[in-house]
């Protein structure tokens, strides 16, 4: 039975006394990354079983907590965590760094509890404490999820606790293992043409089908492609640019983040409400012509976009907004959010349109930070950072960075081909 967690987890073990969560925690985890409510209490009071020191044992393990999950460390916390109250600031913590809160459930018979908390002899346990945590579990355990737990795996028989392995895997967005050297490209908006000739000048052989549509590329000195989002909408081929981007990301020659009208296409294509607005209407039309089978590739491609990628050991961060170093490498809603629409003060300036918050005037991180969604005239770096999206579709250029090389590569824009809400942001 394989337990799968993500590496940027905080962990909580739930059970009874008896149940065997700390030889569990020995034998699945690594000692450091194992918080005992016992090792705490003998911090404190030099004694595991002095219940006196446990209000001070706890303030000191979940400050250790705090500290691991800011800095994206699986972290795990070995005590009985039968009782909600114990458990609600754990998953407010883990909300808090933008971790996933798993619970790990050792839910095992009432007899095996007592037998085993009998036979223990580092300290005695109440047999009517054993019998209460174990009525406390089992009339929790189905409302974990709603507790907030993201992942829950449950445990049932000390034969399924011994076969548990865990697999710690890397979040999606971990692609820390891919160093390049990369062609980043900035929001492409259905401009198909110019995203071709971009390609072209970058030094990518584009391969075609037998209708002459351009279905793949690669690049002879095995460069990678990366699509910071928003290949739809507004421009004049919208299909012809996902199936050049997706046969690439499909072939393994590029990557591609999820940009808000990734997202926004996706909902209307599941037939959800949304509003036909800022091009989503030309790009529902463009696709209607298509064969019902291309229309599903797109939908099940632009759902699976994550919504930033960790590149190059970390010294690479790729999102369609940009991300503060706070975000890097992490997963919840609050990090989706920034990386589809930046950091907005919920207001719309006199355009109708959200005001932003110019987040990258305040960074520093030590990542590269590459990123579209705002239009620029001239990409520009500002604080090791620097916005792709050139407004290609009104008018402007369609830009790449080359890394680590740091070079800018751009072409202009066939003509304008839809009118920009508001004027080009000459202030970045």
């Amino acid at each position: 039975m394989e337990l799968r967690i993500p590496d940027r987890s905080l962990v909580v073990l739930v059970g009874a006394a008896g149940s065997g969560k700390s030889t569990f925690a020995r034998r699945a985890f690594s000692p450091t990354r194992v918080l005992s409510s016992d090792a705490f209490r003998a911090m404190v009071a030099d004694d595991p079983a002095d219940q006196d020191a446990t209000a001070d044992a706890f303030e000191l393990l979940h400050s250790v907590a705090r500290k691991r999950v800011a800095a994206g460390r699986l972290t795990v916390v070995d005590a009985t965590n039968v009782e909600r109250k114990a458990r609600a600031p754990l998953v407010q913590l883990a909300k808090e760094h933008d971790v996933r809160p798993v619970a790990v459930v050792l839910a095992l018979p009432e007899q095996v509890c007592l037998e085993r908390a009998a036979a223990r002899t580092d300290r005695v346990v109440d047999p009517d404490v054993v019998r209460r945590q174990v009525e406390l579990l089992r009339t929790s355990v189905n409302g974990l999820a709603g507790e907030g737990f993201r992942t829950v795996h449950v445990l049932r028989t000390p034969e399924e606790v011994d076969a548990a392995e865990v697999v710690v895997e890397p979040l999606r967005n971990d692609r820390r293992d891919a160093t390049g050297p990369f062609d980043v490209i900035g929001d492409v908006h259905g401009c198909r043409a110019e995203l071709e000739e971009l390609l072209r000048r970058l030094g990518w052989v584009l391969r075609r089908d037998e209708r002459g549509r351009a279905t793949g590329a690669h690049h002879p000195e095995g460069r990678t492609a990366v699509f910071l989002g928003d290949l739809v909408d507004r421009g004049p081929d919208t299909p012809g640019v996902l199936r050049l981007a997706m046969g690439m990301v499909e072939a393994g020659t590029a990557l591609a983040v999820r940009g808000n009208h990734e997202d926004k296409l996706v909902r209307a294509l599941d037939g959800r409400r949304v509003a036909v607005r800022h091009g989503l209407g030309e790009s529902l039309a463009q696709l209607a012509a298509e064969p019902a089978e291309f229309r599903h590739r797109v939908r099940e491609f632009c759902d699976a976009l994550v919504p930033h990628y960790l590149l190059d050991g970390g010294r690479l961060v790729v999102a369609h907004a940009g991300l503060p170093e706070r975000h890097h490498g992490k997963e919840s809603g609050r990090v989706r959010s920034f990386a589809l629409y930046g950091d907005t003060t919920g207001e719309v300036d006199e355009f109708g349109l959200p005001v932003r918050l110019p987040w990258a005037r305040d960074y520093g991180g030590r990542a590269t930070v590459l990123y579209g969604h705002t239009p620029t005239p001239e990409a520009v770096w500002v604080n090791n950072t620097m916005c792709l999206d050139t407004g290609c579709v009104f008018g402007g250029t369609l830009t790449a960075l080359r890394y680590p090389e740091r070079e800018v590569v751009w072409v202009l824009a066939q003509r304008v081909w839809s009118e920009p809400t508001r004027p080009l942001d000459h202030s970045r």
